[in-house]
């Protein structure tokens, strides 16, 4: 039986540089059988089931480059601290939700910025229990590299005053805060979900995700097991409605040798990276910084995933023929990353592996040449929040901050995301971030790196595509896939159109 055929009428942007615009898609089992115009695909099809969407611009499909699935579809049913003003707003959001709780059972939230709850020191267990002395509570920062817990979790989780800083990480003192790995410590005490628990979060996250516009995403380390399980088991039943790349901790990679996992991609999921971590994050002030480090006399963050670390087993990733994928946000980070990434240039090239560098964010001008040829994975939208921290802490960095404009004409591909659940994965945020380069209290951060709309819809698209290695994804030419975004208007609202 052969399968139907399909004839998009619509404004369309490819993204193939050799027919950039077209009138007209043909699609039919799922890929691109021809493009061009509508008078010559009617002439070529004329039976093909017609849809008409003059109206609308058709597009490559958009994907999410850097995004925790399973997390994310958690967090839809969590304590939302996005927009928090204050340390009374946490507590009345937390209030909330334990007057619905029974006694006991763990109260989870995040999404909040210590810069905007107006204090001078880290907020303490104590103000928690004012609301939550029944409850567990554990708020994790919008950065997903500091959490808040509350003295019943902290005592749960077997942390006094007097235990000793886990590697990596920090217990803040007065007990409250905890940095980097010492979130673990409160996490690992939280009872894990059931199977079914992870399952429902993989649906919820992907669901979201395709009724926003989006056809694939690449999904990052920092997640359990169950997590990339959960979204092979929706794959394997024909319920995943996303193509999915995902990357699994470095730590896990013994399991990938005796898997083969990298060996046979193919499929709505693949396994496709391995994941580091340089340093932390600007907000918990744990991103890795070349002296003189943050303007407010905080030190220069913690180095997690040592050089030698990444060099060693990103060498061992590659002979798999997966991707060495490093979180690096301070200038230091994406210095001591890029020397360990000049010695696994040859065999990463060799195998057709693009290096990526997940953030990027702080960057000395010296090491933008160097980025050439790897795959730089930002979220633009988080230069909204952090304008006001940049020109506080790392003023002397803010001309390369969120260089895009640099790194593209160094010759680094540029692949979008959300970092969901940090930020909500809305496209909008980065179109508006990249282009007009203003933050939330109305400032503009190096504006000289501002991009085009097609320079976005290039990084939402195709940019992804090549970092996961998919040619045949990010553009509309015969033998791509038929997954498609339909918008009123590039950056406005968009639809999934997947066959």
């Amino acid at each position: 039986m052969t399968s139907p055929l399909h004839l998009l009428l619509a404004r369309t942007l490819t993204l193939d540089p050799a027919q950039p615009d077209a009138g007209a898609v043909l699609v039919g089992g799922g890929r691109v059988l021809a493009v061009g115009s509508a008078e010559e695909l009617r002439a070529l099809a004329p039976r093909a089931e017609r849809h008409d969407h003059r109206d609308l611009l058709l597009t490559p499909g958009l994907a999410d480059a850097h995004i925790h699935l399973v997390g994310y579809g958690f967090s839809l049913s969590e304590v939302g601290l996005h927009g928090a003003r204050s340390v009374s707003e946490v507590l009345a959001r937390v209030a909330q939700r334990a007057m619905n709780t029974p006694h006991g059972t763990w109260i989870r939230g995040g999404g909040f910025l210590l810069s905007e709850l107006g204090l001078n020191d880290s907020p303490t267990a104590a103000m928690l229990d004012e609301v939550s002395p029944h409850h567990p509570v554990l708020l994790y920062s919008r950065d997903l590299h500091s959490a808040w817990a509350n003295s019943l979790a902290l005592r749960l989780a077997g942390i006094s005053a007097t235990t000793p800083d886990p590697e990596g990480g920090k217990i803040v003192r007065p007990l409250g805060m905890l940095l980097e790995n010492a979130t673990d410590l409160v996490a690992n005490a939280i009872p894990a979900p059931s199977e079914a628990q992870y399952l429902a979060a993989a649906r919820a996250g992907a669901t979201d995700l395709a009724a926003r516009g989006y056809v694939s995403a690449h999904t990052m380390a920092f997640e359990a097991p169950e997590a990339p399980r959960a979204l092979q088991t929706l794959a394997s039943r024909g319920e995943l409605p996303l193509r999915v790349w995902a990357s699994l901790p470095h730590d896990r990679l013994p399991l990938a040798r005796e898997l083969g996992i990298g060996l046979n991609p193919g499929g709505l999921f693949q396994w496709g990276g391995v994941k580091f971590f340089a340093d932390g994050a600007l907000g918990s002030r744990t991103a890795w910084l070349h002296a003189p480090g943050f303007a407010d006399g905080s030190g220069t963050g913690i180095p997690l995933d040592s050089p030698e670390l990444i060099r060693e087993l990103g060498a061992q990733a590659i002979a798999l023929g997966l991707t060495p994928v490093t979180h690096a946000i301070g200038d230091r980070a994406n210095t001591e990353v890029l020397d360990a990434y000049d010695s696994l240039r040859g065999a990463a090239e060799a195998r057709g592996i693009r290096l990526r560098i997940e953030h990027a964010q702080h960057l000395r001008p010296a090491d933008i040449a160097r980025f050439a040829g790897f795959t730089v994975s930002v979220q633009p939208m988080h230069l909204q929040g952090d304008g006001a921290m940049i020109r506080h802490l790392l003023p002397h960095l803010e001309r390369e901050t969120y260089a895009f404009r640099a790194l593209r004409d160094a010759g680094a591909v540029l692949a979008f995301g959300s970092d969901a659940p940090v930020t909500p994965p809305d496209y909008r945020a980065n179109f508006a971030a990249a282009i007009s380069r203003v933050d939330d209290e109305g400032g503009r951060i190096a504006p000289h790196e501002a991009l085009t709309e097609l320079d976005v819809l290039h990084a939402h698209t195709r940019g992804p595509a090549l970092a996961a290695g998919w040619d045949d994804e990010g553009i509309i030419r015969p033998g791509a896939r038929a997954a498609f975004t339909l918008w009123d208007r590039l950056g406005g609202n968009a639809r999934a159109l997947v066959f």
